[in-house]
């Protein structure tokens, strides 16, 4: 039907009759003369109608937005003075000879020209698709599944498929079940990861495995979570960390290089507990400079409360955040906005000092906590967070886990509103993270999943259990960092049989219950399971960053909403009585 794309056409093809098929996507009628902004996948060209052609003329007045037309005509280049710079194809235009509608368009439920809600956006997402910026995100986001594919096939990766209907893996977030005819009473988990089985690949000698997948997780959504979402999945046999860090490193680098012509250089790597001290968070955004300094020595002995408490609380944390030039630039108002903003993490308050003359000592700070604190300490304060003068400094002082989120968000919220942090990349790798973080009522939970290896196997295995600290233990695992998100993590995995029930006993996990969820995989452990790493990333969230969207719903071609809704299908819905006895289920009315 079409001899050309709309937006491909140029300069090259004047004089060639073509024939194009896309949409109206603007009608204007000028002088007599109609022009038809016609668009197709790849761009959009001009088209014009002359009146001389009468028949032509008469069924272009008819076309309204979104018609969906074939059109045929010579290419001609347009007089220099109207030329369109803006436009791929503004050297040219269409002389139109023949015209076809091949399916008129009811009035649109949703208007490109404002800002549409996302309900209305996803219900009618197969019209929200055509906006070019829709459109060239999907299309950005094929180009970068294929350049990983074809890395991946040059280095050796096996692409293999995974079982979508399984047993619950263990990621920690909630399952999506499926039930079994078959088996009355009975449930499929849809897979969280490939996670478990990607090991047993490993175990079987493939060597190196790859998958783009989908996975499945029944979290609390927000824009960086779907229910379900795209993994780049990767697993290798006799591999180090740092070997797989390098191959997926290389991956990364090419692939923005390739795609985006953006260098991202060597990437650095930081400590779990080195990213936390200064930014309060395990995938820190670099692009921002601000750290956190600990003050919790110097608050000590002093009588505020606020600062003395957490300061001689084991699981307590003071610091100092110090934003230069601030002090004039951050007004009362702003700081009873960003008191509030620190209270959606739990923080009580924001205690802050504008750094008038350093050279003051306490006489040239403006705070209302100065009160509480000697002339020593203030000095100690100003030197330690090296502030100069028009400085602003932020106290956080509370349980570890608020500061450092209330704090670490804080720093983020600074860094745009006073334009401190600074466009471009930054990439690194976060490491040696901790094996287990506790929970409230005592016990302990794998930071990422109870495959993962101790940092130290030998030292891990040669200490009896009752000696082995849970808050001290590191894991050999490794996330990659881009611009404060986490594009991926992986971690070597453990492939003796010894070191996974003795991490089992850590966490609590018994006997009986690891041969129920994993017992498959404890077998297989057994029969000369080699050394094996992995890493996965997040395609959707990649995606994102790459065409600077601000939610994964807008790279993705059928998202759900924040409440895990899909208003195109109407989706989830009830199912057929007859399908429920069939499945031995029966469903509870809601109360009334």
């Amino acid at each position: 039907m079409r001899s050309h794309y709309c937006g491909f056409l140029n300069a090259q093809q004047a004089g060639q009759q073509v024939s194009l098929c896309g949409w109206v996507n603007r009608r204007r009628d000028l002088g007599g003369v109609i022009f038809i902004d016609l668009r197709d996948r790849e761009g959009m060209v001009q088209v014009i109608c002359d009146p001389d052609l009468t028949e032509l003329f008469d069924l272009a007045y008819t076309l309204r937005n979104e018609f969906c037309i074939q059109v045929t005509g010579e290419v001609r280049l347009r007089p220099a003075s109207q030329i369109n710079a803006d436009m791929a194809t503004g050297e040219v235009e269409v002389y139109a000879s023949g015209l076809t509608i091949l399916n008129k368009a009811a009035p649109l439920p949703l208007d490109f020209n404002h800002d549409n809600s996302e309900e209305q956006r996803l219900k009618y997402r197969y019209l929200d698709l055509r906006r070019p910026v829709m459109s060239e995100r999907l299309k950005f986001r094929a180009k970068v599944t294929s350049f990983v594919r074809n890395f991946m096939d040059g280095n050796g990766f096996l692409d293999v498929e995974t079982p979508i209907l399984t047993k619950a893996t263990p990621e920690g977030a909630r399952d999506y079940l499926v039930p079994s005819r078959t088996h009355k009473g009975q449930f499929f988990a849809l897979p969280q990861s490939p996670q478990l089985f990607k090991q047993l690949l490993m175990m079987s000698g493939l060597d190196r495995y790859y998958q783009i997948v989908k996975c499945f997780r029944d979290e609390d959504l927000r824009a960086d979570r779907q229910p379900e979402f795209t993994q780049i999945d990767i697993e290798t046999s006799f591999m180090s960390a740092e070997q797989v860090m390098a191959v997926t490193e290389q991956m990364v680098h090419q692939l923005f290089l390739q795609l985006l012509d953006v260098d991202l250089g060597d990437f650095p790597q930081m400590t779990f507990h080195e990213a936390m001290r200064l930014y309060g968070s395990d995938k820190p955004d670099l692009r921002n400079p601000m750290q956190f300094v600990d003050i919790a020595d110097l608050v000590k002995q002093v009588e505020f409360n606020v600062f003395s408490g957490p300061a001689n609380d084991p699981k307590g944390r003071v610091v100092a955040l110090k934003v230069p030039a601030a002090a004039d630039k951050i007004s009362r108002k702003d700081i009873d906005n960003y008191t509030s903003f620190v209270g959606i993490y739990g923080a009580k308050g924001l205690a802050w000092m504008k750094v008038n003359d350093v050279s003051a000592g306490i006489d040239g700070v403006q705070s209302p906590v100065a009160k509480f604190l000697t002339a020593d300490i203030v000095s100690s304060i100003l030197q330690r967070t090296a502030a100069v003068n028009g400085d602003m400094i932020f106290f956080g002082a509370a349980s570890y886990k608020v500061v450092c989120e209330a704090m670490g968000a804080l720093r983020l919220k600074l860094g745009d509103d006073l334009g401190i942090t600074v466009p471009g990349w930054k990439p690194l790798w976060v490491v040696d993270f901790p094996m287990f973080e506790e929970n409230d009522d005592g016990s302990h939970t794998a930071v990422h999943h109870p495959f993962t290896s101790p940092l130290d196997t030998a030292g891990f295995l040669a200490t009896p259990e009752a000696q082995l600290d849970h808050t001290n233990l590191l894991s050999n695992a490794y996330d990659m960092v881009l611009n404060g998100t986490e594009l991926g993590g992986g971690s070597v995995r453990i492939h003796s049989a010894e070191v996974q029930a003795k991490v089992f006993k850590l966490l609590g996990i018994s006997d009986e219950e690891a041969t129920e969820k994993f017992g498959f995989l404890l077998e297989a452990l057994k029969f000369g399971a080699p050394p094996h790493a992995g890493l996965a990333f997040g395609l959707d969230r990649l995606v994102m960053l790459m065409t600077g969207a601000t939610s994964i719903r807008d790279v993705m071609a059928f998202p759900k909403t924040a409440t895990a809704a899909c208003p195109l299908t109407d989706a989830p819905g009830e199912a057929n009585s007859a399908q429920l006895a069939e499945l031995s289920i029966q469903v509870i009315s809601k109360a009334q």
